[in-house]
């Protein structure tokens, strides 16, 4: 008879899958680098400060001060008079890896547009790290983004955040212990996809209905799961470990069929993995709200919502963020009703977490500009939008929409050095990234063509441009 001791753990591999993300890990190493010391800059936080004339230190890849501190021997001094820092930006809505460049069919790897429900798949598993778009992003000052899913489905499946560096593999790229995302869509998407093929979803109900049946099913999942642990805990704390009784208990603990669909929705339930939902219409935001009430589950960000302006208090108050276009409308019937003052609306200063997303291998070249937009017309409506604010949408809020803001987002003592040193305000059509860092590492340097990273695959895409 085995020993209740060796049955246990035996059954402690079946335990809770839920928790099993010892799987496809991380391999990304910060690469090392010497100590910076940048004078004279105007600094832009990422929190909601401006610092004229400022000093950045940084150190062992992190943030070590801001404004006055020490030094080490053998730091390198940058003067940076004339010039602006911002964070790394960072896009939470992007497609490369997924749909790379050259576009072929191929190279088609976003949607798995098999079934309604595919939360079983991850995007990770479709990125093909040599997309020249990382290195066109990186130009641009992007330092990290999420990986999505396409819109077919109604669970598209995994999202995941990787750190924008040159690699053979998606692990070596992936962001140190970000959560997964979970890409729901709704709307004309799923509904016109399956519609097409005489399926289930065909309409706005449809997809309702198919949401919430699958929920149901994850909820008895997790409840099957949570029932099994139970079961587990009480046989192990018998004290008759010497009898055959705890073994014959331990042995009839019989662990739930594992499920890949369910454990991605179950992960969600138990809030491990952030729901990112693509709408556009304010009033199926508003049923995707009372969706996750039902459920007990929390939306963390609504994607394009061109329609989030209506809703924007009620955002707010639930902490909801809102990744948007700053101009993007009229492609569709459901994206008809938007308007360029979105992102300024969505962002109340009493909670709103507005973001600039691109959901575009070129719009990600520049996301400052994009943010530019939208700070311009948030002005022109009166909102009064400055720099510090601004710059939010693309760092420090997006941070937030993944679940990464304690590591980056921010220019503040401890987090990791992710930042751009731009020629001057980012905000302007004529702004550059100069340098990009990630972990203090200079990863990228206009007219440097011996550091920059570089894909085999870029030929054609750089014709006209000086090194």
């Amino acid at each position: 008879m085995l020993s209740a001791f060796r049955i246990l753990a035996s059954l402690a591999l079946f335990i809770a899958p839920i928790a099993l993300a010892d799987v496809f890990l991380s391999t990304y190493a910060a690469p090392s680098a010497n100590p910076l010391l940048f004078q004279n800059a105007t600094i832009l936080t990422g929190d909601g400060e401006r610092l004229d004339n400022a000093s950045l230190y940084i150190s062992n890849g992190r943030i070590e001060w801001i404004g006055a501190g020490t030094v080490t021997p053998g730091t390198t001094v940058v003067d940076a008079a004339g010039k602006w820092i911002t964070p790394g930006l960072i896009d939470v809505h992007s497609h490369l890896g997924v749909y790379p460049s050259p576009g072929v069919a191929a190279h088609s790897d976003g949607n798995e547009a098999t079934a309604p429900v595919t939360a079983e798949v991850w995007a990770e598993h479709s990125i093909w790290p040599q997309d020249p778009g990382f290195t066109r992003a990186l130009a641009g000052g992007v330092t990290t983004m999420q990986i999505l899913p396409g819109s077919a489905n109604l669970f598209g499946g995994r999202g995941v955040t990787l750190k924008n560096v040159p690699s053979i593999s998606y692990q070596a790229m992936k962001f140190p212990n970000a959560p997964h995302g979970l890409k729901m869509a709704c709307g004309e998407n799923p509904k016109r996809v399956y519609g097409n093929r005489n399926q289930a979803p065909s309409t706005r109900m449809g997809n309702v209905a198919a949401y919430r049946n699958a929920w149901i099913k994850a909820q008895r999942y997790v409840d099957d799961w949570d029932r099994y642990e139970r079961a587990v805990a009480e046989a192990a704390a018998k004290k008759d470990d010497s009898s055959t009784s705890m073994a014959s208990a331990l042995l009839t603990t019989t662990p739930p069929k594992r499920d890949l669909e369910l454990e991605t929705l179950a992960g969600a339930l138990r809030g491990e993995i952030l729901v990112h939902m693509h709408c556009y219409r304010a009033d199926e935001m508003l049923t995707i709200l009372d969706m996750a009430q039902e459920f007990g589950y929390r939306v963390g960000t609504f994607h394009h919502g061109v329609e989030a302006y209506k809703i924007a208090d009620q955002l707010a108050a639930e902490g909801v963020c809102g990744a948007l276009w700053a101009d993007w409308w009229g492609f569709k019937i459901e994206a008809y009703d938007g308007i360029q003052e979105n992102i300024a609306l969505v962002d109340r200063p009493n909670g709103g977490c507005a973001i600039v997303h691109s959901d575009s291998s070129e719009g990600i070249q520049r996301l400052n500009q994009e943010a530019a937009k939208a700070m311009l017309r948030g002005n022109r409506a009166g909102l009064s939008i400055q720099p510090e604010r601004a710059i939010r949408w693309i760092t420090s809020n997006a941070a937030k929409s993944l679940g990464i803001d304690d590591q980056t987002g921010s220019l503040k003592p401890g987090l990791m050095a992710d930042l751009v040193l731009w020629n001057q305000d980012p905000f302007s059509v004529y702004a550059k990234a100069l340098q990009v860092y990630i972990d203090g590492s200079l990863s990228y340097e206009q007219g440097n063509p011996d550091l920059n990273p570089k894909s085999d695959f870029e030929l054609g895409q750089l014709m006209g441009v000086t090194p």
